[in-house]
């Protein structure tokens, strides 16, 4: 395993260790709502903490972009390698109990992705990625399903939620993809949902209105696995743009052309 990546997975597993203590008493949780159904906890804040102090420790030069404390640079205003960390996706499944929601760690060096790691602590599934030596679940290599036709797939999805100003481009997409599919998941976790295409579980998977720290390691894991991932024209800017569809090659092509002629001009 590549050092920067053992790093990572002891990051995440710090982290880890912080949401299953809390997920032992939720109800005595804080919960603020940061905007619509979109919150925050103390558990995010410290499982977010802990990720970050692991990480500093190894690489104090590296550059930071946490969901929660937003963007630090490196020591001595370094920034060309950056970890960008969700410390708890899924946080609405978390505060119900609902076991979807993961901890999400990925290491851009410039304008790539390099590292990649997805840890499910409820399963204790460790998803890890590094750019060039493939996608592993529990030390198991993983590829992407072989599925090719799109009657035959399952597609995982995201229902807009932090802007409802998508929601009719959005439910335009969803009406084209039912009836084409064998069955669509909205699990409410876009890290796991990802990593679940990168292990075949999913054939394909799209949203929109993501952060780049929903995306990043799940979509190296997808083209470590063998898959395909691009924004809703195909393009390489799904970490700008928060529009993101991934799959396997066959489903990929077909679910970008079903989408295709509902996005939003």
């Amino acid at each position: 395993m590549h050092p920067m990546l053992t790093v990572a997975v002891k990051a995440a597993r710090r982290g880890a260790a912080v949401i299953n203590r809390a997920a032992l008493d939720i109800e005595s949780l804080t919960i603020t709502r940061k905007r619509h159904a979109d919150y925050v906890t103390e558990v995010d804040r410290a499982a977010e903490a802990a990720v970050i102090e692991t990480l500093q420790r190894s690489y104090p030069d590296h550059a930071i972009l946490a969901e929660e404390s937003g963007k630090q640079l490196g020591k001595g205003g370094h920034e060309e390698y950056t970890w960008i960390i969700d410390p708890l996706d899924g946080t609405t499944n978390f505060i119900h109990g609902f076991p979807q929601y993961a901890v999400s760690i990925a290491l851009r060096h410039r304008e790539l992705i390099t590292q990649a790691v997805v840890y499910d602590p409820t399963s204790n599934e460790l998803f890890t990625a590094s750019r060039g030596s493939g996608a592993y679940l529990n030390d198991r290599r993983i590829r992407v399903s072989k599925r090719s036709r799109m009657a035959d797939a399952l597609i995982g999805t995201g229902f807009p939620f932090r802007d409802m100003a998508g929601l009719e481009e959005y439910m335009a997409m969803f009406r084209a993809v039912v009836p084409a599919v064998a069955g669509i998941r909205r699990a409410g976790a876009a890290a796991l949902d990802l990593a679940y295409v990168a292990a075949g579980r999913l054939d394909g998977f799209w949203e929109l209105g993501l952060q780049p720290w929903d995306m990043a390691a799940g979509a190296l894991l997808i083209q470590e696995a063998g898959g395909i991932v691009g924004d809703l024209q195909g393009e390489q800017t799904y970490m700008d743009s928060g529009r993101v569809i991934g799959g396997n090659p066959k489903v990929f092509s077909q679910l970008l052309q079903l989408l295709g002629p509902h996005v939003a001009k």
